[in-house]
């Protein structure tokens, strides 16, 4: 297998959240169109994850995908939940609208990983799997079990996958995490390749990812993908804050404002978060996730449209974005 090569093509991705009912219950026809229209409009990178839906997103991205050319696109998903089917009644509470009736754990250990990916190929009907995040190892999803979890994944999950890469099994592996301390431990411990960094980095939030992931990852030469870079979906005007519903203090303010000067210079804020973000070096892809086939759409139109130097200009002018954040040329 070759190594990772993440191309242009692969600058806009779909996120696979909204596809496991992650925010509203998106039926099976719902979810094959919205992974149809993506397709259609040339996007090549999916990304999901075992824990959205309880595996329904990954069966639902599976069966769309194994029906195209595999050597056409990049497929990513997570490792470090295991799942068992158990009565309906016994699902536990999630995040998840209508998931699948699995009941779950944590397992960042070396046969949970390999049980992991080879799960994820049955339900996918996939071949192989391009890149495989260690999921949720962070503290926001497993609190003080921290660092009990991560000394499992040193000895575990870290390196079956370094293992893996070096078999030509996977390309490239990282961390799939919504906090900056896993992804610097991961690099200090292992030798990943890309992380998924979501919430860490949008046009509303990044100062401490300027200060301490970017110059980190940089220095490793570990690149980033974005994930949640529209803080799940508060700058497209959902009220909802990073997965939560609690708004962080001024910030519909600085949305507003945000807002009102991209409006000024006829372009949108979803248009000028998705820019903010890709204009870091460090970033190779951002994978907004997606409920209905009009948001790709915009997503897609938001790539290619140009955004006038004044915009940023006036942005950093205003402090509303970090002085030392990169912009667009």
């Amino acid at each position: 297998m070759k190594k990772l090569e993440m191309k242009e093509k692969h600058k806009l991705g779909l996120g696979g959240v909204a596809i496991g009912t992650g925010f509203e219950n998106i039926t099976e026809e719902q979810a094959h169109n919205i992974l149809q229209q993506a397709w259609d409009l040339g996007i090549r990178y999916y990304d999901t994850s075992p824990w959205y839906g309880l595996t329904k997103s990954e069966r639902r991205f599976g069966e769309f995908l194994n029906k195209q050319n595999r050597d056409e696109f990049l497929f990513s998903t997570k490792v470090g939940r295991l799942f068992k089917e158990v009565p309906k009644e016994e699902v536990p509470p999630t995040m998840w609208e209508n998931p699948l009736p699995f009941d779950y754990y944590h397992d960042y250990s070396a046969d949970a990983t390999k049980k992991s990916i080879e799960d994820s190929l049955k339900r996918t009907g996939l071949d192989f799997i391009d890149i495989v995040y260690v999921h949720d190892l962070s503290e926001d999803q497993v609190g003080d079990r921290y660092e009990y979890h991560m000394e499992i994944a040193k000895k575990g999950a870290f390196k079956v996958l370094s293992d893996y890469r070096s078999q030509g099994i996977i390309k490239a592996w990282g961390m799939g995490v919504n906090k900056i301390r896993p992804i610097l431990d991961c690099m200090e411990a292992a030798d990943p390749d890309i992380c998924l960094s979501a919430t860490q980095y949008s046009i509303l939030e990044h100062e401490d990812a300027v200060d301490r992931l970017l110059p980190a990852v940089k220095k490793q030469g570990v690149k980033l993908v974005s994930g949640a870079g529209y803080n799940s979906g508060y700058i497209a005007g959902r009220e909802r804050y990073n997965y939560k519903p609690t708004i962080p203090k001024g910030m519909a303010e600085k949305r507003a404002n945000i807002a009102a000067i991209a409006k000024k210079h006829d372009i949108d804020i979803i248009t000028a978060a998705m820019h903010f973000v890709l204009a870091a070096d460090e970033f190779v892809s951002i994978i907004p996730g997606a409920s209905k086939i009009e948001q790709v759409q915009d997503n897609v139109k938001a790539l290619n449209t140009k955004i006038p130097a004044a915009f940023w200009k006036e942005l950093k002018d205003k402090k509303l974005i970090y002085e030392k954040a990169q912009t667009p040329l």
